[in-house]
């Protein structure tokens, strides 16, 4: 449908904005840019990291973009003004930023200095809880209590939010080496992850078990998303995207 060009080297991740009308992208070329969806223009470049950005996301209404570094730092960049500094800088990790992600008023980090790092921007606190393995993804339950974390030790662990309590690990996977998404279903009945074997594996959150174990192909499989509303998985590995859907699947009304 449309090629999006402007990065100077590869691109390591990218998200939509809320009406689809934009969407937010971050390199190894150390930029963060902004594009119409419809043209296929670059609206804006946010330059200011220091190293590879890894991950971006936007806020809520799409008038902020949050990205994270290799160089340690989260920098905040204002989608309306032309202002070239960051609205904020987030410098707390003592090693890369390997994953964002946002609720309508906080931000949430994984590093590879081992810290999940909580940012409440209502009360301009900063929540810290330490995994010790270095962090490849982090997200939100869907009810907002809980975090999910991937790391390196091939475990992924459920810590409630306010207490930093571990309530759950999940194994069976492998993550040894790359940066793998961790995900939670819509109903939060399942916990997610992508794997260095070829598969992607679910379990039940509450009893820890081994739900699902998908064979998606011979590589490491490096990515994960849920459709936000119907049951649906998209899955990446080794320059392909499949996508997955349960046998009950009912196309909603007329696809176009």
């Amino acid at each position: 449908l449309r090629t999006y060009q402007g990065h100077g080297y590869e691109v390591l991740d990218a998200a939509g904005s809320f009406d689809n009308s934009q969407i937010c992208s971050g390199g190894a070329d150390k930029a963060v840019a902004l594009w119409d969806v419809t043209t296929g223009q670059v609206v804006r470049k946010y330059r200011g990291h220091a190293g590879k950005v890894n991950c971006v996301q936007f806020n809520e209404e799409a008038t902020v973009i949050v990205s994270g570094s290799i160089d340690s730092t989260v920098r905040c960049w204002d989608c309306r003004s032309r202002r070239p500094d960051p609205i904020q800088v987030l410098d707390e990790a003592k090693d890369g930023i390997s994953s964002v992600k946002l609720s309508a008023h906080e931000i949430l980090t994984g590093s590879v200095d081992g810290r999940v790092r909580r940012y409440d921007l209502r009360t301009g606190q900063l929540f810290s809880d330490y995994i010790g393995s270095p962090i490849t993804s982090v997200c939100f339950s869907k009810d907002g209590q809980c975090v999910l974390a991937a790391t390196l030790d091939s475990t992924l662990r459920l810590l409630d939010k306010d207490t930093g309590e571990l309530l759950g690990e999940y194994t069976g996977h492998r993550s040894t080496t790359y940066r793998l998404d961790c995900v939670l279903n819509e109903q939060d009945t399942h916990v997610g992850c992508a794997s260095e074997d070829g598969h992607v594996y679910f379990w039940d959150l509450v009893e820890g078990s081994l739900a699902l174990s998908l064979p998606v192909g011979q590589g490491v499989v490096q990515s994960l998303a849920f459709h936000p509303r119907l049951p649906c998985l998209l899955v990446a590995t080794q320059g392909q995207v499949t996508l997955w859907r349960e046998d009950s699947f009912q196309p909603e009304g007329d696809p176009d």
